[in-house]
């Protein structure tokens, strides 16, 4: 009786490290492939474009610069310097994306508009410490140890806006709820999830896996191996708590992220959340579709914000 309950017991810790390893595992690469596009079906146009910006923005000059998460872990960034009066623009990009990769777009508009940007390397990606990727449940408090660091060396009165992609989106939603100092004038979230555990499940079903069985194990995982839990944080209940401005903007054909997540977020506080969304755009890639649209929702928001 006691081997078979021991067994039992192995079964359940062997699936659920084996959840562990396949969904939140990561070992970060510091020289990972900037030009490793993901999406087979992206237009060969959109590639062309991407692969252009990506290489404009290597060239730029950026200062290296590391903070400390809240576990301990050394955390990478990039810095890049317009003016120092200038307002901040902190970019957290997506799930298993680079900087260069996921804003090749977005440091464009923010650096031609005249503000400083701190593109993160999100934990277990990149330069950045860590082994497991949360998707923004801990990764929302590094982006608090990043606001922090901003705070530090540029002054307590800059003031910041936050900008994501994907799982970045999602992060620095989910950090509303723990509280942003003041000097946060706005967030924008590009084809952000409402919960963890729900992209997960949509994934995973999208992959052929038999997720309703599995699900209980990567939860398991995530709190035995990964220390956090899947139900620790979500963007809908996060931004329901927000007092300042939100911009959304997600592709309508967006079939990693659906696209009706980011409505919910949305309903959550339509008070302080906008929402745009891009009709033929697949997923995180709304700026290459309509290049013009998107980057006047951007500066505009940006003026807004900023004042």
């Amino acid at each position: 009786m006691l081997i078979a309950l021991a067994l039992v017991i192995l079964f359940i810790l062997l699936l659920s490290y084996g959840c562990y390893r396949y969904v939140f595992y990561s070992v970060p690469d510091p020289d990972a492939d900037d030009f490793a596009l993901s999406d087979p079906l992206q237009p060969e146009e959109q590639k062309k474009l991407c692969i252009e910006m990506i290489s404009k923005l290597k060239e730029k000059p950026f200062e290296r610069v590391y903070t400390y998460s809240f576990d301990g872990l050394k955390l990478a960034g990039r810095y890049y310097h317009k003016d120092d009066d200038a307002p901040l623009v902190i970019m957290c990009h997506g799930y298993t994306g680079t900087p260069s990769r996921d804003f090749c777009g977005g440091a464009d508009i923010c650096l031609s508009s005249g503000y400083n940007a701190l593109l993160i390397e999100q934990r277990a990606h990149n330069g950045s410490e860590g082994r497991t990727i949360s998707f923004g449940i801990l990764e929302r408090k590094d982006v608090l140890s990043w606001i922090d660091f901003a705070l530090r060396k540029f002054g307590k009165d800059k003031e910041i806006l936050l900008t994501g992609i994907s799982m970045g989106a999602a992060t620095v939603l989910m950090s509303i709820a723990l509280g942003l100092p003041e000097n946060v004038k706005g967030i924008i979230a590009d084809c952000p999830y409402a919960y963890p555990e729900e992209i997960i499940k949509h994934v995973g079903k999208e992959r052929h896996l038999p997720i309703g069985l599995l699900l209980p194990f990567i939860r398991l995982g995530a709190r035995l191996f990964g220390h956090f839990g899947l139900s620790d944080g979500d963007a809908v209940s996060s931004v329901k708590r927000a007092e300042i401005p939100v911009m959304i903007i997600h592709g309508e054909a967006d079939d990693f992220v659906p696209c009706e997540m980011s409505e919910e977020i949305r309903m959550a506080n339509p008070e302080y959340v906008e929402r745009h969304t891009f009709p033929g755009a697949r997923h995180g890639v709304s700026y290459l579709t309509d290049r013009e649209r998107y980057t006047k929702l951007v500066k505009d928001f940006y003026k807004k914000t900023f004042g």
